[in-house]
This record gives structure tokens, sequence and C-alpha cells, in this order.
């Protein structure tokens, strides 16, 4: 069975060390190779002295150095709390965005997730995760992404994923493959939660339903119905807090989703915002 390739992006927050705590956590009985990615940027000089370059390349190579020996201290931590046999670790500096790089990276390592944090270091270093999290939602649309709330301390299981949809498109395998692996592998119960009223349903969501139905026969779901707080996102919270069994939500990111042209909500955004547990987003290749 092939490994599963996880990127854990990293800024050497506290909420970085808690997503990674978190990966080792819920792929303890998974082979894995994970990818300890830090990126950074040298400021763009408007001089274009040779001054300028010169100072670039001297804080380039500072900046470098930098970013390298803490991925080497950060490693050395994450050896000692994960002895898995199973697990192999890699750490990779790159200067460019963090978008670029974590893209450049999911593309020539063949990665299956990233998993980061939702709200990170402020003050001196960039404010790193919350809004940087959400762009990474957004701009990688080829690879599922965990967004792993701030005080999120995991226990090792992963009873229920709730997936919130609005039946608006027909899932195809691969498009569930993330989701469903996650299921499989710890043995747990899917909720499927639609926001509103299904008696309103247009024959194609109908379909969909059905459709859905007969693909996840091989594990154990079960269909909700959910009335509608003030918000999607609200509505969602909502389940977390009465149900204290979900331990993951997941949602199907596609451009203008039934949940958006729903409410006129960004509804993805601010769940990956506001959510209390660990939060899949899973795109569609369209």
């Amino acid at each position: 069975m092939r490994k599963k390739r996880i990127i854990l992006p990293t800024d050497f927050s506290e909420n970085a060390w808690n997503a990674a705590i978190y990966a080792l956590e819920l792929f303890k009985h998974v082979p894995c190779d994970f990818f300890l990615l830090n990126s950074y940027q040298v400021g763009a000089s408007g001089l274009s002295t040779k001054m300028a370059g010169a100072n670039d390349t001297r804080l380039y190579n500072l900046m470098k150095e930098q970013s390298e020996r803490d991925l080497e201290r950060e490693l050395e931590r994450i050896k000692k709390v994960d002895k898995n046999p199973k697990h192999t670790f890699t750490s990779k500096s790159i200067m460019d965005t963090l978008v670029n790089a974590i893209g450049k990276t999911v593309y020539q390592e063949e990665i299956d997730y990233i998993i980061m944090g939702t709200k990170g270091a402020s003050g001196l270093k960039e404010v790193f995760m919350g809004s940087n999290t959400y762009n990474i939602i957004k701009e990688m649309d080829f690879c599922p992404v965990i967004a792993v709330p701030e005080d999120y301390r995991p226990n090792g299981k992963l009873d229920s994923i709730l997936l919130a949809t609005g039946y608006e498109h027909l899932f195809e395998n691969y498009e569930l493959k993330p989701l469903l692996n996650l299921v499989k592998s710890f043995n747990a119960k899917l909720w499927i939660a639609h926001v509103g009223n299904e008696t309103s349903f247009t024959s194609e969501q109908k379909a969909f339903k059905s459709a859905l139905e007969k693909r996840l026969r091989s594990i154990d779901f079960e269909f909700v119905e959910v009335e509608k707080d003030v918000s999607v996102n609200n509505t969602i919270q909502r389940l977390i807090q009465e149900d204290g069994n979900i331990d993951m939500v997941a949602m199907i990111n596609q451009d203008h989703s039934f949940f958006e042209r729903l409410t006129r909500e960004p509804v993805i955004k601010k769940v990956t915002l506001n959510s209390t547990v660990p939060f899949l987003v899973i795109h569609l290749f369209e």
C-alpha cells in the first residue's frame, strides 16, 4: 500500500506545532511520509542598485539559514514525540509565498493532505494561520486541506465525521476518497447533513442524494436534515456543540456552491475561521 504523503506547513508557532501533533495522532496507524515545510520571502527592494542587490543576497542567506535551523529544531522536537517506525520526516525550506511553496510541494511529492492550524503567531512573526489557511484552501484546489483549530487537542479518536452538503453535485469516487479513507481508517460514522428543508429539493438533488447513498454502502453513514440557524456556519457550529461526538467537519468546496448561492455566505471561509473541530475541505475537479 502506498504511504500517505502529508505536508505540515510551519511558521514555528505553537499553533503550527498543535496541527503537526494532530496529524501524527490522526495517522498514527498509517504509514506516512511527512513534509515539514517553511516558506520565507526576502522583501523586494525598490532600489535596483548594486547595493540593494548585495543586501538582498545577504538577507536571503540569513533567512535561509534561519529557516533551515528552525526546521532542524522542529524535526528534532517531532522525533522526540513520534517514534513511529511507519513515519518518515523530511524538511523543506522554500523561498516563496506560502501558497506557491505548498503548491510546488504538492505537485513534486504527490501529496495526499495538507494539515495546518487556523490561527498563528502574531506580533513580530507574520500572522500566519487564520487568513493564510483560508488562502491555502482557496488556492490549493488540487489537494485536500485539514484545518486544525488553535485550541483543539486530539485524543486519537475519530468516531464521527460530519459532511455538510447541498447535494448539488454528483460526487465522483475520487472526490470522496480523501474523506472515505479517513472514515475507513478509523471505522468512523459519517453523518451527512443537509441544512434546510428536503421538501424543496430539485429532481437533481434527489438523484444526487440517492447516488451518494449507493456509493456509501460499504460504510456506516446516516443522513440528517438540519433546520437552518442564522447562517449555515452557525448551524454547523451548533451541531458540533450539541453532539459532542463529532470529531471532524468535512465540506466539498466548489465555486458558487449550493450553500453560497442560497445564503450569499462565504461558508467555507467562516467554517475555517470558526470551527471548534478539525475541518476537512475537498475540492471538486471541475
